[in-house]
Formats: C-alpha cells, sequence, structure tokens
C-alpha cells in the first residue's frame, strides 16, 4: 500500500488499522506533509503499530514504485488515459494471480492525497486504474476508508469469504414430532379462549400460525421453551394464583377501584384495567375460591367455566364460553360505582347472547350446594 503525500498523520494511523484489519503489512509512505515518525499516526493506528514502525519512507513516487511490476491507482476521477480500469474485485483477483504465478516483483497499490488525489504524472505510472462504484455526486473517499475496501475485497478472495466465527449449535433442530406435539398443544390453548374464529377461517389461520414457527427453523430447546410459554399462559388463566385471599371489604374496595377505572379508562388505559383484574384473580375471597373449587372439580361443570377472563373489554368473575354463561358474585355494602359498572357489563354481555347470573357472596358461603343446583338448572336453559 503506497500513500502518496498524505497530509494527515490520523489518516496514516487509520490507513495501518484497515492494513491490520486485512493481513497486509507492507506500507510506503511517500514525502508526507507533516513529517514522520508521527505521534497522530500512532494515536490512530489503533494497535496497527508494527505497520507503522516497519513503512518504508521514499521521497518520490517513482522511487516507491521501481521494484514493482504490477501498479495500480486508485482514483475517483476519470484521468483520460488508455489503460484498464477495474473495480476493487477485480483487482483483487488480478493480484491474486499475479502473487501465486511467482511473477518477479511485487504489486502495489497507489492512494493519492486527502485533497485532490494523484496527479497525471503519477497515474501514468501505473499499469491499471481502480476506481469504486460510489455516488458520483460525491465520489470522494477518505483515505483509510479507500485501504479499507482494497484491503477487504483483497481478504476476501484470499480466504474464501470465510467468516471469523458462526451461530453457536446449542441444540439439535427439532423433529417434526415435537413441532406437531407443541403445535398441537398450542392449538388445544386457543380453541379454550375462542381464538381460531370465525369457523370457517379456521383452517387459513392454522396454517398461518404453522408457518410463523416452520420459518423459524427452532432446536429441540426453542420448543421446550415455546411448550412453557404456553404452559405458564394457560396455568396463569386457571383458578386462583398463589397468592393470599382477601377479605369481603378489601375485595369490595378493590372491586370498586377496578368499576371505576373501567368506566373511566381510555383504550390506552386497559392495561391497568388487566392488572387490577389480574390481582382480583391471584386474591381470590374465600367464596370466589368456595365456587371456583367446585366450578374445577364437581363433574357437572368441570372444565366448562374459566375465573376472571375478559370477555371483549369485560371480565366477568367467571366464565363459560360454551354455555355462554357469565357468573357474577355480589358483595355487600357494594359501591354505586360498582353496581353501574356491573349493569353495564350485564347490558353488554346480554347484547352478545351471553346470560349473566348473579351470586350473592352470602349465599354461597351459607349454602354453595343449593346455588351450585341453580346454575346446573340455568345450563340446562
Amino acid at each position: 500500500m503506497i500513500l502518496v503525500e498524505p497530509q494527515l498523520g490520523e489518516n496514516i494511523g487509520m490507513a495501518a488499522r484497515a492494513m491490520g484489519n486485512f493481513a497486509l503489512s507492507r506500507l510506503r509512505i511517500v514525502n508526507p506533509r507533516d513529517g514522520w515518525p508521527n505521534v497522530a499516526a500512532q494515536r490512530a493506528a489503533a494497535g496497527a503499530d508494527q505497520i507503522l514502525e516497519s513503512a518504508e519512507l521514499f521521497d518520490t513516487v517513482e522511487q516507491a514504485v521501481a521494484d514493482l511490476t504490477l501498479l495500480f491507482a486508485t482514483t475517483a476521477r476519470a484521468h483520460d488515459q488508455a489503460k484498464p480500469v477495474v473495480a476493487p474485485a477485480d483487482a483483487a483477483v488480478e493480484i491474486a494471480a499475479h502473487v501465486a504465478g511467482g511473477q518477479d516483483g511485487g504489486v502495489g497499490i497507489m492512494f493519492g492525497r486527502e485533497r485532490y488525489g494523484l496527479q497525471n504524472e503519477e497515474v501514468a505510472l501505473a499499469n491499471r486504474i481502480i476506481t469504486f462504484p460510489v455516488n458520483p455526486g460525491f465520489a470522494s473517499l477518505n483515505l483509510a476508508q479507500a485501504v479499507l475496501l482494497i484491503g477487504y475485497e483483497w481478504f476476501k478472495l484470499s480466504t474464501g469469504g470465510a467468516l471469523p466465527f458462526a451461530m453457536p449449535e446449542h441444540s439439535e433442530p427439532a423433529s417434526q414430532h415435537q413441532m406437531q406435539a407443541f403445535f398441537d398443544n398450542l392449538i388445544r390453548e386457543l380453541d379454550k379462549v375462542e381464538f381460531l374464529r370465525p369457523v370457517e377461517k379456521r383452517d387459513t389461520m392454522l396454517v398461518n400460525l404453522r408457518n410463523i414457527f416452520t420459518r423459524m427453523d427452532p432446536t429441540k430447546q426453542d420448543m421446550h421453551t415455546l411448550h412453557g410459554v404456553v404452559m405458564a399462559i394457560a396455568e396463569g388463566r386457571k383458578g386462583p394464583a398463589k397468592g393470599g385471599v382477601l377479605d369481603g371489604e378489601q375485595a369490595t374496595r378493590l372491586r370498586a377501584l377496578l368499576a371505576e377505572h373501567s368506566q373511566a379508562a381510555a383504550p390506552s388505559e386497559n392495561g391497568t384495567v388487566r392488572g387490577l383484574a389480574r390481582l382480583l384473580r391471584r386474591n381470590p375471597t374465600d367464596a370466589e375460591r368456595m365456587l371456583w373449587q367446585s366450578l374445577t372439580r364437581d363433574r357437572r361443570f368441570a372444565g366448562q367455566f374459566k375465573r376472571q377472563t375478559p370477555v371483549g373489554r369485560h371480565i366477568p368473575d367467571f366464565v363459560s364460553f360454551v354455555h355462554r354463561i357469565a357468573i357474577e358474585l355480589v358483595n355487600p355494602s357494594e359501591s354505586d360505582a360498582i353496581v353501574a359498572d356491573r349493569a353495564a357489563r350485564r347490558s353488554w354481555l346480554e347484547a352478545r347472547d351471553y346470560r349473566v347470573v348473579e351470586m350473592r357472596v352470602a349465599d354461597v358461603e351459607r349454602d354453595l350446594e343449593a346455588e351450585l343446583g341453580q346454575l346446573e338448572a340455568s345450563l340446562r336453559q
């Protein structure tokens, strides 16, 4: 690499750094403006000190290229000289062939001054011209950038384009059996929340979902992780979580807060509403716990109800998508906000063919079996 009258020590240092990146070590410098050695060049070399220390210094271009048998001149301007013009990649091919052929003399690539490049007389010394496919409206490259582009093409050719590292294979690719098991599990959970609707679009939605996962080329570990995600979401919707138990007064206050947010919340605040609903789900009252345990264990209702699950923008206490029935627990001494919120929820659900069954907390705690009997009768209607 031959730098002709470079003006800035920083550019010499960065050019040396670019050379080091691509295993080029022989640097020749012709009459540097700020003298040599140069502290600014050493600072900018970022570890390529050996290249700078072994750099050869010349007074003229003719001296710097005297022993070379193949010389390229890099330029962004047409110099109206009848000689081949090649791109960096083509120059790399010719250089490799020249070196492999055991030709006498070496190969040199000249780079001009930062301000105005190489002069016509200097380009005339070269066998070939290298120019870069850049924006013709802004074609000037920084000196170190030009060196880097040449070095990149040379090194890429020399190494066959091999990358220094690849993504490690921590797990084997997932088998079709594993993919199908995960997909069956996913579909089962999606069916429980009626995601695959309307019915006429179900098959298309399933194909689209399957393609999302097959495009990922997942590993066995990916499948284990996705299985865990689906099950965690599913279990989070089933029954009371492992939180504490709210007493009736605490539950009433929380329901009042939820009701107020439900009535006044903007669409962007839906997360707050759902967060409060999750808190209720994780901290059931004694009555809710009693009723939920019966709904999950009693054969008449097992698997048919969900607790604190959104239906549109509303979240009833219990809902059966199969029977399109919602259960609302009525606590004593409820605020006007709770009453109004329940009325609005009931109206919304009934408008969509859901039946709403209200159970008083006191009745559930006093005679749960009687309440379950009435619920069973409602399911048969």
